[in-house]
């Protein structure tokens, strides 16, 4: 008997991640300096780590409301409506979700027929394809470009529309480019969202994470969106809290309890202990947000400036924690690229394209690395693309 045999054909169609799927050489490789996965090198600050701990002291292990606990739901309310200026109600628009990740998977399953269609930018995070491709959705593609500081132009998702659409999908600040989205381009969205009577899907657990003094916009609240907009957000990124995988939706009650359905018959609630520690990174978690990112900002102005010095031409990116530096000057394919820095400099660097086709010509370098780390791989980075370069 194959086994490979019994596999869902669906299954069997999607790629592995192309980030995983490259960290597996770099395990390989041994004493690698790694600008690759995209997770805070910070530890979850003290006050969030001494709920978790006493929770379990108390013995606060029972599950909760398969919308979450109604504490944080109030919690993540309150933090939204002040740092989003949308206004929601915990008991029945707010759902607690394994991740951000789980969120999207609801939130396409919940919502999509076969063959209906979703439009999303590229680069972008290497789930939103097989996401919507395994919830019986056609993923279709928007480019964003560097000229364009990876912003989406509403012109270029008109053109995308077809009477198949039903969904548009928004990640900004942006992983892997760190590109921001201006409002004015949001609110075109926006306006194609309304005449075409789409749904709109936004990602923006990278929010806290600007620089350069600029302010966040999110396209739910813009008028009229907030009623047709699913809102993701967690605590990964900002709050270095990867580890306890905990995110949330913030959508109209129609929407929450047909994400409901789905999350209780499969994941049924977070982690009560997860959750618990949620309630005082939202309450009390501003200061170490603040700090850690200052430091992304510093790093960040570290890895521009060093990559362009190096003949690799990088865009300053306005959020999150990722350069996207362009290095077609060395002649080589994005994957060459990051596995030839890999075999010959013992740095890691993901190929652009783990992030969609738009990503050739690119890598992905994460500077949530201290600083050394970051100023040797730099400088190894420098070393390999003078040696490459094209004359």
């Amino acid at each position: 008997m194959s086994l490979s045999d019994k596999i869902s054909a669906r299954v069997q169609a999607v790629p592995r991640s192309g980030i995983r799927e490259f960290f597996e050489l770099v395990l390989a490789a041994g004493d690698v300096i790694s600008l690759g996965v995209g997770e805070p090198d910070f530890c979850s600050p003290w006050h969030i780590r001494e709920a978790a701990i006493f929770s379990l002291e108390k013995g606060q292990t029972s599950y909760t409301s398969n919308l979450g606990l109604l504490e944080l739901r109030k919690s993540i309310a309150k933090y939204v409506a002040a740092k989003f200026h949308v206004q929601y109600q915990p008991t029945t628009e707010v759902l607690v979700t394994v991740g951000v990740s789980e969120a999207l998977d609801l939130a396409f399953r919940a919502l999509l027929n076969p063959g209906e269609e979703v439009i999303y930018h590229e680069p972008c995070y290497v789930s939103y394809n097989p996401s919507i491709y395994m919830a019986y959705g056609t993923p279709v593609t928007v480019e964003t470009k560097i000229e364009d500081d990876f912003a989406l132009r509403a012109s270029d998702v008109e053109k995308a529309i077809t009477p198949k659409t039903k969904i548009i999908m928004l990640n900004f600040p942006t992983n892997p480019t760190g590109g921001v989205q201006p409002k004015a381009e949001l609110e075109g969205i926006a306006d194609l969202a309304k005449q075409h009577d789409l749904i709109v899907i936004t990602d923006e657990i990278y929010s806290e994470l600007l620089y350069d003094d600029r302010e966040h916009h999110s396209i739910a609240a813009l008028p009229g969106m907030k009623e047709r907009t699913i809102l993701m957000h967690g605590f990964s990124k900002a709050f270095a809290m990867t580890g306890f995988r905990l995110g949330y939706a913030c959508s109209p009650p129609e929407l929450t309890e047909a994400m409901m359905k789905v999350h209780q018959y499969s994941m049924l609630c977070a982690p009560i202990t997860a959750q618990i520690a949620a309630v005082e990174a939202l309450e009390n978690g501003a200061g170490p947000v603040e700090k850690m990112r200052k430091a992304y900002w510093h790093r960040r102005n570290l890895v521009v400036s060093e990559l362009n010095a190096a003949g690799l031409s990088c865009f300053q990116p306005g959020g999150a924690f990722y350069a996207f530096p362009e290095i077609r000057s060395t002649g080589l394919s994005s994957r060459e690229f990051a596995q030839r820095l890999l075999e010959e400099e013992k740095v890691a660097v993901v190929p652009g394209t783990a992030f969609g086709t738009a990503g050739e010509g690119f890598v992905r370098c994460c500077y949530a690395t201290d600083d050394q780390n970051l100023a040797t791989a730099l400088g190894r980075i420098k070393a390999f693309a003078g040696r490459h370069r094209v004359s």
